[in-house]
């Protein structure tokens, strides 16, 4: 890659830009020191990039994905030691490399000889730590390091054993770090440095929330994490929905919990009271079987039939609340064209019946208990559901915690994301049949392609912008929820999603959700080579990445699409996926040597992986293979660094012609 300097400094923002940069490289010599230290740095791999989709609340398979850099570790414990090491003892390193603090813990108990034990591991995690690191410059891995050891750490990763006029210095660094008592906590910070650098950037394509228990565990886990990226996905746009106060979101939110019988995030992690809805449900809906309203547990569920049995009564009571919000939503936005989502003005008087006017038909209703619709004005809410509504609106607008988690997501997402030729969404590009770009309305007219994902990714922040206008504000927070169903929302397109349906009538030909043309137009090259094009993403090898539907590995479905241009990694990391795609959700890889995909088995437990060294990383695809290693140099970060080069070669010229002075030290 050639650098050309900036040729007329002597323009006036050129030479304003220039100095500037003088600032902080005030000399000739400073300023090629710079030159040079970039320069070296475009030279080294590119680092390694891990995309994810759909966690849905599992946050003990994700949590151990970053532990284990969805098996990456292993390869590099495997390409150290495997001639040296037997398997079983690889597997116990790694586990040690994933959990040290509950893994030591386990060793002290059982190993007879410590000090052994010490040395040998010590001296594996170096050489393990050093080919992590090794794509980095040593400003990198030094901000990386832990404070309390990481003049040792640095000394002990740049030197080698096997240099005689070395080798009794690093072994006696390691020995007093055994005789002083530290070898735990220094494992402990050498196995969480290599977890560190072993995921250069953290690509998530949306849906971190729902069905699982853990979502709020989860972005825990990215506060305090510093390289990744969201792309919001329907059930994220869901909960910013709730957490700016769309109470069609809130119920939405809730009736989702309820249905997979999770009530940890809601409860434990955001604090949000489900007492008012429990309270309200047994006394309205007290004697309703509620059949169709159990919620889906997995076969380890430990709830009870009685709870079960409250579940279901709250399920119902909310899902009914539900429909009447986006009923009235729906008619203050004719724009959006969802009348035909408005059912409950279409139920019989004896409440045996519905009729459908997409269908033109009338169907029996399996469940005829609706105690608080009233036939005359079948959107209104009553009195205690307008009054249990405000409570909940209350509680997820007081939650400190799902404030903190909302702003990560609003700080580190956006609709889309298009990184080193890769364009990332979750969802869907909304598109015409005959592969054009659609038209969508929003807000104050019409947009697509880029355009449309722009407005949107503007709009959706309005709604926590306070400075914004109260009109738009309303508005955006109002698009959330249309952004969860509506027909031509990138984050679902579909004609309809069939909520009350799938709970009100066993006639399954009315569950049917006819998915937007992307599905099935994505499969073609053109049509994926014009949406990169629309979204300028460059490169000989380019991609779209995708989540949100989930790749049904056990009917033989790929997730490499188009050729190789479209990725799809939706494999079902929620458990009750599970049986539906055969897998337990997917990673794909990017390195300096290609993509490759990994193919998860359900994780186990903590506890599991301590004891036998069982791992999640299953099946492992080579996707795409560069014929040399790509470097910084090829990357977007290397771009950003060749013009930084450009614009220091122009410092100094200037330095050197007296245009600029240097600063005197």
């Amino acid at each position: 890659m050639e650098h050309t300097p900036i040729k007329n400094f002597n323009d006036e923002r050129d030479l304003r830009l220039l100095e500037l940069l003088s600032q902080t490289f005030g000399t000739v010599s400073a300023a090629s020191t710079e030159i040079i230290n970039l320069e070296a740095i475009l030279n080294l791999p590119k680092g390694t990039e891990h995309f994810v989709a759909d966690l849905h609340g599992e946050h003990a398979a994700f949590n151990h994905i970053l532990r284990n850099a969805s098996g990456n570790i292993k390869r590099k414990v495997t390409d150290l030691f495997g001639n040296s090491m037997r398997e079983s003892d690889i597997r116990q390193l790694c586990s040690l490399i994933y959990y040290p603090e509950k893994k030591l813990e386990l060793i002290r108990i059982e190993e007879p000889d410590l000090s052994d034990f010490y040395n040998i591991t010590l001296h594996r995690l170096i050489s393990v730590c050093q080919s992590v690191s090794s794509k980095y410059t040593r400003s990198k891995v030094r901000k990386a390091l832990p404070p309390e050891f990481a003049y040792i750490i640095e000394e002990l990763l740049h030197e080698s054993p096997s240099d005689e006029d070395k080798q009794a210095y690093f072994s006696r660094i390691i020995e007093t770090i055994i005789s002083t008592g530290q070898a735990d906590a220094f494992i402990v910070e050498m196995c969480r440095l290599i977890q560190r650098l072993s995921i250069d950037q953290l690509h998530i394509l949306g849906d971190i929330f729902d069905r699982g228990p853990g979502a709020h565990l989860i972005l825990d886990d990215l506060c305090s994490y510093s390289r990744f990226d969201i792309q919001w996905g329907n059930h994220d746009a869901l909960w910013m929905g709730a957490a700016a106060g769309n109470d069609a979101c809130i119920a939405n939110v809730l009736r989702l919990s309820l249905r997979y019988a999770n009530l940890t995030t809601l409860d434990d992690g955001y604090g949000i009271s489900l007492l008012p809805l429990a309270t309200f449900a047994m006394e309205t809906y007290a004697d309703d079987p509620a059949t169709q309203f159990l919620p889906i547990t997995g076969p380890e569920s430990r709830i009870d039939q009685k709870t079960c049995q409250l579940i279901a009564l709250m399920h119902k009571a909310i899902a009914v609340i539900q429909f009447k919000l986006e009923g009235n939503l729906i008619s203050n936005h004719p724009e959006w064209n969802m009348e035909n989502r408005k059912l409950l003005h279409h139920i019989s008087a004896d409440r045996q019946q519905i009729f459908l006017p997409e269908e033109n038909n009338t169907f029996c209703l399996n469940d005829t208990n609706f105690p608080t619709i009233d036939p005359q004005d079948p959107y209104r809410l009553t009195s205690e559901e307008k009054s249990l509504v405000e409570k909940l609106h209350h509680s997820f607008r007081v939650s400190d915690k799902l404030r903190r988690h909302m702003k990560v997501l609003l700080s580190n997402g956006n609709l889309y994301n298009v990184c080193n030729s890769n364009l990332l969404f979750h969802a869907s590009m909304p598109i015409n049949h005959d592969g054009s770009f659609k038209n969508v309305f929003v807000l104050d007219g019409h947009y697509s392609g880029r355009k449309l994902y722009d407005r949107i990714s503007h709009l959706l922040r309005a709604a926590y912008n306070d400075d914004a206008p109260a009109e738009t504000r309303q508005y955006a927070k109002d698009y959330y929820w249309y952004l969860w169903c509506g027909p031509d929302s990138p984050l679902f397109d579909k004609s309809r999603m069939t909520t009350f349906e799938r709970y009100f009538i066993d006639d399954k030909s009315t569950h049917i959700e006819e998915k937007g043309a992307y599905y099935t137009l994505r499969d073609r090259v053109d049509i994926c080579e014009m949406i990169l094009d629309e979204f300028s993403v460059s490169g000989k090898h380019r991609h779209i990445i995708n989540g949100h539907v989930p790749v049904k590995a056990v009917k033989g479905e790929s997730p490499i699409r188009a050729d190789g241009r479209l990725m799809v990694i939706d494999g079902g990391f929620a458990e009750a996926y599970h049986n539906k795609t055969g897998t337990a959700g997917y990673t794909l890889v990017y390195h300096s040597t290609g993509f490759v995909l990994v193919q998860h088995e359900p994780f186990s437990s903590v506890d599991e992986v301590i004891r036998t060294g069982s791992d999640i990383a299953g099946t492992t695809v080579i996707v795409e293979s560069s014929a040399k290693r790509i470097r910084v140099r090829d990357t977007d970060k290397g771009r950003v660094l060749a013009n930084q080069i450009n614009e220091l070669k122009a410092l100094l010229h200037a330095y050197r012609n007296g245009t600029i002075p240097e600063r005197k030290k």
